[in-house]
């Protein structure tokens, strides 16, 4: 897996300041008062800081915006990092500071003076989230980034921001999986990995295929009949809370979906690689609970498949029996997804009696038609549950549009020869898609259908991620899991605001 650039705290202790290497990151609000670190970088560098403080060019910068004092004189640091941002400063102005500190986090590292920022764990997860680079199979590889030291943080605020770098690595991870090759993470490498998670406490299960033919799970069986890898599904569980019955979180784990008989055409098929994007979230977010200890209890269960053309391939016109019973004429074996989804929703369901289930998917093209890359469709029977994962995809930054349901739709899946057909063509397809799906939610389960098509990857970096996987997800389903899953805890008083005025320490 990645490794994230190690953290550390340390002790507000000025005088280190003029003898640190590498960069300095020092934070100056809009009206330019200088907190006791700036007040010391600026006595150090001669009154540089403050000249710029009061420049025209730091009046045009934004909130979380940085810029770039080089080899400043008085400082053993290679640069100092201002970044314009008021201490209260919480949520995207944070992050968005923090990114512009990853990016330019070097080997010698980066020591930030974030002694009363109230939005410092925003600011240091964004700046881990930031550092992420898949370089695996690369014969050069970047330098590693060096140690991301803050300095004169409060313990309370230490605790927070090491939170969030359990979150960060659960985002990393899935980043990892989703960028993977299909000839490396095939189906069983794919369940070695989340074996891994027993180590963190998760307790893992692996049901082979004779398994997965035991319990009439024919409908994702017959999706990767035409493959070598054999056909797994993997079983997470977090027993962080109570007695209560679980949450449970659903993935797709389509290794390479080459379309099978429906062949995909050549261009972009390479791209394939990432359609376990559901199954990598999920995996992050289990990675993330079971590090941070959420008092929460989880359980997620991924399908892991390849899609191939091969003579043993399920064929158009088939008709296979799912878990459940219900039987479906396979019109085009390229949505292949809901049929993975549709028996392991069941299984799960089944066997846990989940408080709420969430299932999340590369399912569908037709979802970039009509959102982009800019939000995953939300699909739901369920206001309450919709309303909350919104809310705290928001909170995150993770952009979500919430998408119809009804039973009109259904009259696109009929099926002359059995009781449903897996897609009804180009209209409102990710629809189509959610409506088959609800067929296997049983009555009386709070549920959300995640497509996540357009935002699990992506071919341009963003404030967060580098070009690639983008690990979208992870983050609103553990505030959901913390928001709405796990005891709320004891409200904390507002720090102290920092010292700026007065003779410097």
């Amino acid at each position: 897996m990645t490794d994230l650039p190690q953290l550390d705290f340390t002790d507000a202790d000025l005088d280190r300041i003029a003898d640190t290497e590498g960069r300095i990151v020092v934070f100056v609000p809009e009206d330019g008062t200088l907190d006791k670190f700036g007040r010391r970088i600026d006595k150090l560098t001669r009154g540089a800081l403050k000249r710029f403080a009061e420049s025209e060019a730091f009046g045009k910068m934004k909130d979380g915006s940085a810029h770039l004092m080089s080899w400043p004189s008085g400082l053993a640091a290679e640069a100092v990092q201002v970044i314009r941002l008021d201490r209260k400063t919480k949520g995207e102005a944070a992050r968005k500071a923090g990114a512009a500190i990853g990016a330019a986090l070097g080997p010698k590292g980066a020591l930030v003076l974030g002694g009363g920022l109230r939005g410092l764990d925003d600011v240091v997860l964004a700046a881990l989230l930031r550092c992420y680079a898949f370089d695996a199979y690369l014969s050069k590889k970047a330098d590693a980034h060096g140690t991301l030291t803050v300095m004169g943080a409060s313990e309370a605020a230490q605790d927070s921001a090491r939170a969030q770098a359990a979150l960060a690595e659960g985002v990393y991870f899935t980043r990892d999986l989703v960028n993977e090759p299909s000839n490396i993470l095939t189906t069983t490498e794919f369940a070695e990995r989340l074996k891994g998670l027993a180590k963190l406490g998760v307790k893992v299960e692996v049901l082979e295929e004779a398994d997965l033919d035991k319990l009439g799970m024919r409908t994702l069986l017959a999706v990767g009949q035409g493959s070598e890898s054999p056909s797994k599904v993997v079983v997470m569980t977090w027993s962080g809370g109570g007695d209560e019955k679980p949450l449970a979180l659903v993935g797709k784990g389509v290794v390479f979906d080459s379309g099978g008989i429906s062949i995909k055409p050549a261009v972009g098929m390479e791209d394939m690689t990432m359609d376990m994007g559901g199954a990598g979230t999920v995996a992050g977010v289990m990675r993330a609970l079971a590090l941070r200890k959420a008092r929460a209890n989880v359980v997620a269960i991924v399908g892991l498949v390849e899609n191939m053309p091969d003579g043993k391939a399920q064929r158009p016109g088939d008709v296979v029996v799912s878990m459940k019973g219900d039987t479906v004429e396979v019109v085009n074996t390229d949505a292949e997804g809901r049929l993975v989804l549709c028996d392991i929703m069941w299984y799960v369901q089944d066997r846990f009696e989940p408080t709420a289930m969430i299932d999340l998917a590369t399912l569908t093209g037709a979802v970039i038609i009509a959102l982009g890359h800019e939000m995953a469709g939300v699909y739901s029977n369920d206001d309450a549950l919709a309303k909350a994962f919104l809310n705290a995809a928001e909170a995150e930054g993770e952009g979500a549009w919430r998408m119809p349901l009804g039973k009109g739709y259904d009259e696109q899946i009929k099926s002359r020869v059995a009781d449903m057909k897996n897609t009804g063509g180009r209209p409102a397809g990710s629809i189509t898609a959610a409506q088959f799906l609800a067929r296997f939610v049983k009555d009386g389960t709070p549920w959300i259908h995640l497509d996540i098509a357009g935002v699990a990857s992506l071919k341009t970096s963003t404030t967060l991620a580098p070009k690639g996987a983008t690990g979208w997800g992870v983050l609103a389903l553990d505030r959901l899991v913390r928001d709405r899953y796990e005891p709320k805890p004891e409200p904390q008083p507002e720090p102290a605001p920092e010292e700026t005025d007065g003779a410097e320490e």
